[in-house]
């Protein structure tokens, strides 16, 4: 009986080889991800020296078609003798990171078009959403976008208006 039971619990941490060769290709993806980054992004990242040659390799023979494919098994390989948790959780920081920072530009668009369109009224929606922002300053470009659209002028006074309200909004 007791024989039985031990088989049982073997049974449970056995992983079947589908199942192996679904996590390699997630490491292999994982691994392409990090050849895809650019190397500013990379050293922002929790990798070892070796995986990060390793990567860097791989980026310089990207144009060669056969050892670029092998370098990225290569890569794969190496990640899977790794914990790439931590690697995994700073890369969905990094691109949450830029998906929070885009989404503040086209906030800041908004807010640019609304001012322009509406002027005090979504200046003071802008200052009371951001209370640092410079109400007068606010008003000077909003005039001056006014007078440029009017002589028909590039928008310079607007490119300048969300300069300011980037400024304000990332302080």
């Amino acid at each position: 009986m007791q024989d039985s039971h031990d088989f049982d619990q073997d049974d449970d941490q056995l992983v079947s080889k589908s199942q192996l060769k679904r996590e390699a290709e997630a490491q292999q993806a994982l691994g392409t991800k990090l050849v895809d980054l650019p190397a500013g992004k990379l050293a922002k990242l929790p990798l070892d020296d070796e995986l990060l040659d390793a990567i860097q390799l791989a980026q310089r023979i990207r144009n060669k078609r056969e050892g670029f494919r092998r370098q990225l098994q290569q890569i794969g390989k190496m990640m899977r003798q790794r914990d790439t948790a931590p690697i995994e959780q700073a890369l969905h920081e990094l691109e949450h990171a830029h998906l929070e920072q885009n989404a503040l530009f086209h906030q800041l668009e908004k807010y640019r078009d609304a001012i322009l369109a509406d002027g005090d009224s979504a200046i003071q929606d802008f200052v009371e959403t951001y209370p640092l922002a410079d109400r007068q300053k606010l008003r000077q470009l909003y005039r001056q976008a006014q007078k440029q659209q009017q002589q028909g002028k590039p928008p310079a006074a607007a490119r300048e208006l969300f300069k300011y309200l980037r400024e304000v909004a990332t302080a």
